[in-house]
């Protein structure tokens, strides 16, 4: 079986390709022979090594990934037993690559193999730590979408690019470049397509590098095969994670913005019953003397005339308030998680460094 040390030049960067892949038969081996077509045209300035993820299929993805594992150079397969969801196949692609540089890519090759070296080339001249294929900004294109899907993409990689207010259109797409160091010693939890965002909120915390590319998603030949489904709970379920992933990244700003909405309802409503209370105030002359009965005597006929305006005012002004605390408790909690997260990085950075040198 050839392996990674066949043929391999030191002097050329090694890349890492990893491929998720789940009941995928009917394209694996024609899109692995399509990579390895295009890969060979690179092979002056990189080294490969291309590593499937089969995460728990029921087809025939595993016999065939272990066949081409038998016959393509440095290529290996790795088996989930179960279905363990994307987070997990690309944790376990992270930790089984050993390259400078780690791409992933969609096994359906829904972006084309040439985007590797458009990846690659900027990660090296940029010297980022992630660099991600964007069809969403200015320069991207997409094809044969579904308009209902292309929507729904679109408005929660909108929503989390407002809450978080970084300078990035797509946050959920899976086809990126890592600097192989970073993405190896970046700790994170989820199991599902949400470790995308996940990666960028972390990386983002740790003051990475991240760049966006110009990318070409061209779903025809997902049509062709007829696998694409879109359905009404689907497209509830990724709004409401959109919204969910947005939360993450700058908790306190969805406090303060209602938090400050509902204080300025109640702002307009009590200005409103002192502008009442200072008209009546006047017809108070002859049923009180001083100002303090005079007055409480105007604000009792107002809200004898509007006792709604008192309720709702004061209500609003109670949860405005509660709101905005909410949002300095939620700043102050982020800022700890962010130390805690800088400070668990360093000690996990450390812990690999040492095990590597003991060996």
């Amino acid at each position: 079986m050839p392996t990674l040390s066949d043929k391999i030049d030191l002097k050329k960067p090694l890349v890492s390709i990893i491929l998720p892949a789940f009941n995928e038969e009917a394209i694996l081996e024609k899109n692995v022979s399509l990579l390895y077509d295009y890969l060979s045209t690179l092979n002056n300035l990189y080294n490969w090594e291309v590593l499937i993820i089969n995460d728990g299929s029921t087809d025939d993805t595993m016999t065939i990934a272990d066949s081409l594992a038998e016959t393509k150079n440095n290529l290996r397969a790795y088996h989930h037993i179960v279905n363990r969801n994307l987070g997990t196949a690309l944790r376990t692609g992270f930790n089984k690559s050993n390259g400078k540089y780690v791409i992933v890519l969609d096994i359906d090759m829904s972006y084309s193999p040439d985007h590797i070296e458009k990846l690659l080339s900027k990660i090296v001249t940029a010297q980022a730590d992630m660099v991600i294929a964007s069809p969403y900004m200015k320069g991207g294109k997409n094809t044969a979408v579904p308009r209902l899907r292309l929507l729904l993409s679109k408005t929660v990689n909108y929503m989390m690019r407002k809450a978080s207010r970084l300078n990035i259109y797509t946050f959920t797409g899976m086809v990126r470049a890592y600097n192989g160091n970073f993405i190896r010693s970046l700790n994170t939890k989820s199991s599902t397509f949400d470790i995308n965002s996940e990666i960028i909120l972390k990386a983002y915390i740790l003051r990475a590098r991240i760049i966006e590319i110009p990318a070409h998603l061209d779903w025809s030949e997902q049509i062709k095969l007829g696998k694409i489904r879109t359905s009404s709970l689907r497209i509830v379920k990724g709004i409401f994670n959109g919204l969910a992933n947005s939360f993450m990244f700058r908790p306190y700003m969805f406090f303060w913005i209602l938090g400050l909405v509902i204080f300025i309802l109640s702002i307009y409503i009590i200005i409103w019953i002192f502008i009442n209370t200072y008209s009546v105030y006047p017809m108070t002359t002859e049923l009180a003397q001083g100002f303090e009965d005079r007055f409480s005597l105007a604000v009792s006929e107002v809200f004898r005339q509007r006792p709604y305006s008192f309720i709702v005012g004061g209500t609003t002004m109670i949860i405005s308030l509660q709101l905005l605390g909410l949002g300095f408790i939620s700043l102050q909690k982020k800022r700890y998680f962010d130390e805690l997260f800088h400070l668990n990085s360093a000690i996990l950075k450390a812990t690999k460094k040492k095990g590597k040198s003991a060996k």
